[in-house]
Order: C-alpha cells, then structure tokens, then sequence
C-alpha cells in the first residue's frame, strides 16, 4: 500500500497554532471594523432632517458575538432606542428609520440604511484589519 508522509517546518506550524490560538480575536476585529465603516457611511447618509437632532444617538454597533446556530462571528449595525422629536414627542427610532427607508401612505422612501452597506469598501477595510491583527500571517 502507499503511503504518503508530510512534515512541515516549524515555523509554519508556529504560525497555524498562532492563528488557531487568536481567531476570535482576529475575525472578531475584522468584523467590528467592517461594521464600524458600516455605521459611518449610515451617518453620513442619513436624510438632512436627521443631522443635528437627538435620532443621531440612536444609531449603534452591537458587540461582537458569536452565533449559536452556525457559530459565526457578527456585529451589528442598528438603530435603536428613542428620541425626543422636535414637537417635544418621544418617538422610537426604529419606526422613525423603518418610516424613511421603505415609506409609508403618507411619506415617500427615502433609502439610506441599505446604500450604506457598500460590499467592496467593506470587504476592503475588513482585510486591511486581518492584516494587522495577524501581524501579516493571514496575508492574501
């Protein structure tokens, strides 16, 4: 019967049990960077009615969690909370959000939260970030 016999140097090997050691660590900096570029492209997108006012604080990143489902690394960029309106109303944010981003019978669409999410600068700043924290283990 063949057999096939592989060993590898060392180093390599130092650098895999480095990596299996910090991926938490790693793709949970990875994710929370891509979230955090995410959360800035919301801000600078939101309608003009919203700069300056109370809704502002109301856009968060969660923590970084796993998944129980599919053990997944994530964090999330939402809106959240309440705001006290200019009328003096305290209103929820998210209806608010959910109001401007898909309309309503009153009020036209005026997207945002979706154009935020631009894959290609995401992805990019997600990779720099795996760079970084893998001290360039992980490089393309």
């Amino acid at each position: 019967m063949a057999q096939f016999k592989l060993e590898l140097p060392d180093d390599i090997i130092k650098d895999i049990q480095k990596i299996d050691k910090n991926y938490e660590q790693i793709f949970g900096g990875m994710v929370k960077a891509g979230a955090e570029a995410a959360q800035s492209n919301v801000k600078s997108l939101v309608p003009a009615s919203w700069r300056g006012s109370e809704i502002m604080n109301c856009i968060h990143l969660t923590r970084v969690y796993r998944t129980p489902s599919d053990d997944g690394i994530n964090c999330k960029v939402n809106i959240s909370g309440y705001f006290y309106n200019k009328q003096g109303v305290r209103t929820p944010a998210p209806l608010v959000a959910n109001v401007f981003e898909y309309g309503s019978s009153k009020f036209t669409k005026h997207p945002f939260f979706r154009k935020a999410f631009k894959k290609g600068q995401i992805e990019s700043i997600m990779m720099q970030k795996q760079k970084e924290l893998s001290g360039g283990l992980l490089d393309e």
